[in-house]
């Protein structure tokens, strides 16, 4: 992809999180995103076909992200401080793109949802890369044991999005230090 098509798909995703933070997805036309976006509304069917295609392309998009600096946290020796390095990732993450957490909360939990195919996969992304964390944690003899990996990784997941979006939300004069802190709490509690 030329770095222009990329700038533009970034503006189109910047729009969309800029307008669905305040009214959701549903209700959103193309003529809205282009117009935020300062692109034709052409640009839009160029490059996603429709509505539906830009918002699974951003939801994609975004989850890419999140992975992104998911994996950048993996690289402390600790796996422990790894998981930490990982959640402060996300949370940075989370801040500087609220409006696409509040999108991934309420899509991935509607049931059924309109994305929901695409979200699975996308959750399986994200999941595969905390589970990858916990099994280092694990191998290192520092969970106990019985804990289910996969369940432990969704819950980690979800604690981390619903716990991020608190603070977004409702607790904005909270630092990100002590959110880390606040979802870190408990995974010291599990890892010995």
């Amino acid at each position: 992809m030329s770095a222009r098509a990329d700038a533009t798909r970034r503006r189109l995703f910047e729009a969309t999180l800029k307008l669905a933070t305040d009214r959701g997805l549903v209700g959103l036309t193309v003529d809205e995103i282009a117009a935020e976006a300062g692109v034709a509304k052409g640009t839009v069917y160029y490059n996603f076909g429709s509505k539906d295609g830009l918002i699974d392309a951003l939801l994609r998009y975004g989850v890419g992200q999140l992975a992104d600096r998911l994996r950048a946290g993996t690289a402390p020796a600790d796996p422990v401080e790894a998981l930490e390095s990982q959640v402060d990732g996300a949370l940075r993450f989370i801040a500087e793109y609220p409006g696409f957490s509040q999108i991934l909360v309420s899509e991935m939990w509607r049931t059924p949802g309109q994305w929901h195919e695409t979200l699975t996969l996308l959750r399986e992304e994200i999941i595969s890369i905390v589970k990858e964390q916990l099994q280092r944690i694990a191998d290192a003899g520092r969970l106990p044991d019985g804990v289910q990996i996969p369940t432990a990784a969704a819950g980690l997941f979800g604690t981390l999005l619903v716990v991020a979006l608190d603070w977004q939300v409702f607790q904005r004069q909270r630092s990100r230090d002590e959110v880390r802190e606040s979802v870190m709490v408990l995974i010291r509690g599990l890892a010995k």
